[in-house]
């Protein structure tokens, strides 16, 4: 039998403790956390805890985005704006053990990499690319992608409540509502931000928007709360909460004959970013942003 060399080896058990890490994490989480919790959780040299020299980053971390891309062309890993998916072929992947997980998930790359190479010679397309340093290059994008996203979201969470609630009233303005209403400081009756289509708030939908700025959960009995508050045709509710949900107010919000729609600190930066250019400049400066562009290859 071969032996897998360091790189390889390193690769076979940081991949598995990363899908692992999802499985037991609902399925889903943001990268920068993976990443995290597989450190926490397995056992890493000197060599695996050093840094490349030429691009600084830690080796067991660059070794993991890079095989990542394997998982994903292996329908394994799905991965959105900064947040790694499980899919159900990637559960099953986990009864294959590290080292033939990481196997089947490189073949599935090289037969990508391989149909994807044919077809640029039947095109009669310009050299085909180096996929190896394109795959370098994505797995370094996501990298940085995770560390700009953990760079909002902790400029997010060092805001004060008042300061977030207005975040979230210049994202719905950046979306085309108006807002005359955003709660001042005191009791708010259970809705922070009323938001409307057009200025008198006579076409649907009217949204009644609760914000919550902290680390905890909302909870169900506070989507519910909101529930109460859809009483008129046309009425939505909207629930911004940094801390996530709940997986019963989730049920709940689904199930629900009124629509409310929940809305997590990962989802709002990902609206943030989606609907940027629209908002005023006035509205920008509360959280501003600066596109980079790297070429992207297909990977």
């Amino acid at each position: 039998m071969k032996t897998l060399s360091k790189s390889r080896a390193l690769a076979a058990k940081v991949i598995y403790a990363a899908l692992q890490t999802l499985k037991d994490n609902g399925g889903e989480l943001n990268g920068r956390d993976v990443v995290e919790k597989v450190g926490q959780q397995i056992e890493l040299d000197d060599w695996a805890k050093s840094k490349y020299e030429k691009s600084g980053y830690i080796r067991w971390q660059s070794i993991l985005h890079f095989f990542s891309i394997d998982c994903i062309k292996a329908g394994f890993l799905i991965k959105k704006k900064g947040v790694w998916y499980l899919t159900p072929e990637g559960e099953a992947a986990l009864e294959l053990g590290e080292i033939e997980l990481l196997k089947t998930a490189t073949k599935a790359y090289r037969k990508w990499q391989k149909e994807k190479a044919s077809e640029e010679t039947n095109e009669k397309s310009n050299a085909p690319t180096d996929s190896s340093s394109d795959k370098e290059q994505e797995a370094t994008i996501d990298e940085i992608e995770q560390i700009a996203i953990e760079g909002l979201k902790n400029h997010i969470k060092s805001k004060n409540p008042y300061e977030f609630q207005d975040l979230a009233a210049a994202l719905l303005r950046g979306m085309e509502y108006y807002t005359p209403f955003v709660a001042p400081k005191g009791k708010d009756g259970g809705v922070d931000i009323i938001a409307y289509r057009d200025p008198l708030g006579t076409v649907s939908p009217r949204i009644k928007v609760q914000v919550k700025h902290r680390e905890q959960s909302a909870s169900v009995a506070e989507v519910r709360q909101l529930m109460g508050l859809l009483q008129k045709d046309g009425d939505v509710g909207i629930f911004i909460s940094t801390g996530g949900f709940t997986p019963d107010a989730k049920n709940t919000a689904r199930s629900s004959h009124v629509h409310v729609e929940l809305i997590s600190l990962a989802r709002f930066i990902e609206l943030w970013q989606e609907f940027y250019h629209k908002l005023s400049d006035e509205d920008k400066s509360m959280l501003p942003l600066i596109p980079i562009f790297f070429y992207a290859p297909t990977i």
